[in-house]
């Protein structure tokens, strides 16, 4: 079943269609029905290379062949004609669309029914720098390599029920629906995925990427784009309960620092409802409290956490995220992440950490890599409603290594708040080598933000909502050499302080409510 308990009428109505006449193995459409295209071109149906579409036959080697007399070609477009198509290890090569029409599902095999196997994850001498499963790419549904001018598209389904949702395979295992390595003029347009496995996308060291209109609805990460330049997501819709929606990485996968750098993310919604049910439209949370990520639900837009050779120019607009966690940008594998704007975006429901900015040094990479960076980031126009109250908005350098140059502005962030007064006097861990995710710092002592190891921090236009009586302070800032605050609302308990400073230098408040417009030059501890 593709759908397993979910979404089973729908399926039964699709299975009782009736059987497609076959059509020629390639038909040509000729100019007057696309004035405005080649002059010529030729599909290659995959049922005349022997596809039948009934669920039940492998067609691996119908799909294969279908794309190889393409490639022979030239090129051309591989066509799924409505049907349910079992597969193991597809071969993308240079030139080749997939289209999966509608009606097709294109199925990961089970390697279990002993009727075949998917490709072997290739050999790789980097794989001790990050995650097995972002050091190999042919143990996939669909994977191509050293490749240009390919594109999946169309208004099909993958479908990856035979596929691992583990990092970690062994030979004959799937883990990917599909693994791009160093291509280059790349589309993916419409389709849909189900259960992608441990990646719906593996993208490493692709230049010039089109993903449009894709929806994903699956149990683990959506989007892995990792070391790739010129990339323009917009339109997609992700649904990743168990780990992140859309993440940014910069690994040593590739054997080389390879920087993700010009990539817009636009008009794209993530969340975190249970597996299935944002596909079938019913958006369940009724298994929240199962997930293994650490014990809260995921699907957010991330930068990291393989982070060796860094991020540039990104821009993040015009993205809602709901019942997931919240926005984190991350660089600790001694990469430089610089030159980020982000902008209209509203969460509903977040269940972790609303932004959370860290600059660590886990330094997975070759020896002697330092320490890297983080700077010029830009957040605003941002609405945040009914915010965990464990978790505040984290903005962590580490000692000796400050976050440069933060602006965050028009900002309204409206808090669970009802944290007891114990909380307020929690200290909070540097752990400077540990995986960087808000859950590591456990319970934090303020609510709304914890500013540590920081320069040249602004934040104007911020108002913040408490929905219960909080008995921690909104913002605690420790090590911080230079801060700004501007037009900044934000309510707090009797007797409780605004503001916490340690160790703060050039430090000013200007029209920040009950809290007098103040320029202190240094504090070593200062509660306002």
């Amino acid at each position: 079943m593709i759908f397993g308990s979910v979404s089973s009428s729908l399926l039964s109505q699709r299975r009782s269609r009736p059987v497609r006449e076959e059509a020629p193995a390639a038909f040509p459409v000729q100019k007057h029905e696309l004035p405005l295209l080649k002059d010529q071109f030729t599909f290659y149906d995959i049922r005349q290379y022997g596809a039948k579409g009934d669920s039940a036959t492998i067609e691996t080697d119908a799909i294969n062949k279908a794309i190889d007399a393409a490639s022979a070609a030239g090129g051309g477009t591989v066509y799924f004609p409505a049907g349910d198509y079992l597969s193991f290890s597809i071969h993308l090569k240079s030139n080749i669309t997939l289209y999966l029409d509608n009606g097709a599902f294109l199925i990961g095999a089970n390697p279990e029914t002993g009727q075949g196997r998917y490709d072997p994850p290739e050999p790789n001498a980097f794989d001790m720098y990050q995650d097995f499963g972002h050091s190999h790419w042919h143990n996939s549904l669909i994977w191509g390599e050293n490749l240009e001018n390919i594109a999946i598209t169309g208004h099909g389904w993958i479908v990856g029920n035979g596929l691992t949702r583990s990092g970690r395979t062994t030979p004959g295992l799937g883990n990917k629906a599909i693994a791009l390595k160093l291509c280059r003029n790349v589309i993916l347009k419409d389709i849909t995925i189900l259960r992608g496995g441990h990646f719906c996308l593996l993208a490493t060291g692709v230049d010039n990427m089109t993903i449009d209109n894709v929806k994903i609805d699956t149990n683990r990460d959506g989007f892995d784009i990792d070391c790739c330049r010129h990339v323009r997501m917009s339109n997609c819709s992700v649904n990743s309960p168990f780990d992140d929606a859309i993440v940014l990485k910069s690994s040593f996968g590739l054997g080389f620092a390879r920087v993700t750098e010009d990539v817009t993310i636009t008009n794209c919604s993530v969340s975190g409802f249970d597996i299935g049910t944002f596909l079938d439209g019913t958006y369940q949370r009724k298994n929240y409290d199962r997930v293994p990520d650490r014990g809260v639900v995921t699907g957010r837009i991330k930068f990291g956490t393989e982070s060796n050779g860094g991020f540039r120019n990104i821009t993040i607009t015009n993205c809602t995220f709901e019942f997931c966690r919240g926005l984190a940008l991350e660089t600790v594998d001694g990469g430089i992440l610089e030159d980020v704007n982000v902008t209209n975006v509203t969460m509903r429901d977040v269940m972790g950490a609303p932004f959370f900015l860290r600059l660590g040094a886990r330094m997975r990479g070759p020896e002697g890599t330092p320490v890297g960076k983080m700077r010029r980031v830009n957040i605003s126009n941002i609405v945040v409603y009914s915010a965990n109250p464990d978790y505040a908005s984290l903005i962590f350098g580490i000692p000796g290594y400050d976050i440069e140059d933060v602006k965050l502005n028009n900002i309204l962030l409206v808090i669970k708040g009802g944290a007891p007064k114990e909380q307020a006097e929690i200290a909070v861990p540097e752990k400077e080598n540990s995986y960087p995710d808000p859950q590591e710092f456990g319970k934090i002592p303020a609510y709304g933000f914890f500013i540590r190891h920081v320069r040249n921090i602004e934040m104007s236009d911020i108002e913040m909502k408490l929905e219960n009586e909080d008995f921690r302070p909104p913002f605690i800032l420790e090590d911080v050499k230079g801060a700004t605050f501007t037009n900044v609302k934000a309510p707090h308990a009797g007797g409780v302080p605004s503001f916490i400073l340690k160790n703060v230098t050039d430090f000013r408040t200007v029209q920040c409510g009950t809290v007098p417009d103040r320029k202190i030059d240094e504090a070593g501890l200062i509660k306002l």
